[in-house]
C-alpha cells in the first residue's frame, strides 16, 4: 500500500513524539530513583543560634544579646541557599521579646523549604516559644524552662519620687492620650482600659498561633497558658514540645527529617562581624534613637511591651 505525502508526515510526527515521550519517561524514572535512594541535598545540618532577647535594636551598639528578625532571616537564608545543608537546627535560649519581632522570626522558620528542628536549651519562653512553634519539631532539654504564653506591658509611675526630689517633670502635647504611660503620672481608668484591651487582644492572638502551629485546640492552649512556665518534661506531657533530649538528639532528629542516612556534618551559622556590619549596627541604633520621638514610652521609657 502506497502512502500519500500527508500520511507520511503525520506518521513521522507521531513517531517523533512517542520517542520524545519515551525519553522523558526514562529521565523521570531515573530522577525518582535517585531521589528515593539518596538525599537530593547534602549531608550537613546547619545550626542557627537564637540566644538572647528578641527585638529590633539593642541599647548597646556592640551588644550581641539581642536577636533581630533581619539577622535571623539572613542566617536562615544562608542555610536555605547552601546545597550541602539538608536540615536546620535552631538552638533556642531566649526569654522572648517584642510581639512583632517574635512573629517575624516565626515566619522565617515557617517559610523554610528544608526541615527545621528547634532545640530549647535553658529557656524557650514567651516570644521565643511562639517562634519555635512553627518548626517541624521541638525538642526541649528536660530541665529547660518552656512556655510563659502571655503578654505583659510594664509601666513605672515615678510621680511620687519626682515630688520628693523636687523634680517637676511634664510634657507639652497635642492629643489627649499622647503621654499615656509617661512615668511622671499614673494612668487614668480610661487609659488603663484601653491598654488592657490591647494586651487581651495580643494574648488571644498568641494563643491562636500556638494552637494552629501545634495542632491543638485553642481552649486547651488557653488552659495551659496564663504565663505559666514549665520544665521541658512537663511541656512534652502538655504537648507544647514534641520530645525531650540533648542537642545531639535534636541534631539526629533534624538529620533524619532531612533524609540524611548515617553520619552527618554540622555547621554553625553566626551573624557576620565585619567592620561594615558594625557600622550598620551603629547606624541602626542611631536611627532607632532618632526615631523614638513620641513613641519612646513604648520601649525605652516607662512602658515595655513584650510577649512574656
Amino acid at each position: 500500500m502506497i502512502m500519500d505525502k500527508n500520511t507520511k508526515i503525520v506518521l513521522t510526527v507521531i513517531g517523533g513524539g512517542l520517542t520524545v515521550l519515551l525519553l522523558l519517561m526514562i529521565v523521570f524514572v531515573a530522577y525518582i530513583g535517585s531521589s528515593t535512594d539518596g538525599n537530593p541535598f547534602g549531608d550537613t545540618v546547619a545550626v542557627i543560634p537564637l540566644q538572647g532577647e528578641i527585638g529590633y535594636a539593642s541599647s548597646s551598639v556592640l551588644s550581641s544579646d539581642v536577636v533581630t528578625p533581619e539577622t535571623f532571616d539572613d542566617e536562615m537564608s544562608q542555610a536555605e541557599d547552601d546545597p550541602s545543608v539538608s536540615a536546620i537546627l535552631v538552638e533556642v535560649n531566649s526569654p522572648g521579646g517584642t510581639p512583632v519581632a517574635s512573629e517575624e522570626i516565626m515566619e522565617s522558620i515557617n517559610d523554610s523549604k528544608k526541615p527545621v528542628v528547634v532545640w530549647i536549651s535553658d529557656v524557650g519562653a514567651s516570644g521565643a516559644y511562639l517562634a519555635s512553634t512553627s518548626a517541624d519539631k521541638i525538642v526541649a532539654s528536660p530541665s529547660s524552662m518552656v512556655g510563659s504564653i502571655g503578654v505583659i506591658m510594664d509601666m513605672t509611675d515615678l510621680s511620687g519620687l519626682y515630688q520628693k526630689l523636687g523634680i517637676n517633670k511634664y510634657s507639652i502635647k497635642a492629643g489627649e492620650y499622647k503621654d499615656m504611660g509617661a512615668d511622671y503620672r499614673n494612668l487614668t481608668s480610661e487609659e488603663r482600659s484601653m491598654l488592657q484591651s490591647m494586651v487581651d487582644q495580643d494574648y488571644a492572638h498568641f494563643i491562636s498561633i500556638v494552637a494552629t502551629n501545634r495542632h491543638l485546640n485553642e481552649t486547651y492552649v488557653e488552659s495551659v497558658a496564663g504565663g505559666k512556665i514549665y520544665t521541658g518534661t512537663q511541656a512534652k506531657d502538655l504537648k507544647l514540645v514534641d520530645d525531650t533530649g540533648s542537642k545531639e538528639h535534636a541534631l539526629d532528629l533534624a538529620a533524619k527529617l532531612g533524609g540524611i542516612d548515617g553520619e552527618y556534618n554540622k555547621v554553625t551559622i553566626t551573624p557576620p562581624t565585619s567592620f561594615e556590619d558594625m557600622l550598620s549596627s551603629v547606624s541602626s541604633s542611631l536611627a532607632y534613637s532618632l526615631g523614638k520621638g513620641i513613641g519612646s514610652n513604648l520601649k525605652e521609657g516607662s512602658i515595655e511591651y513584650i510577649f512574656q
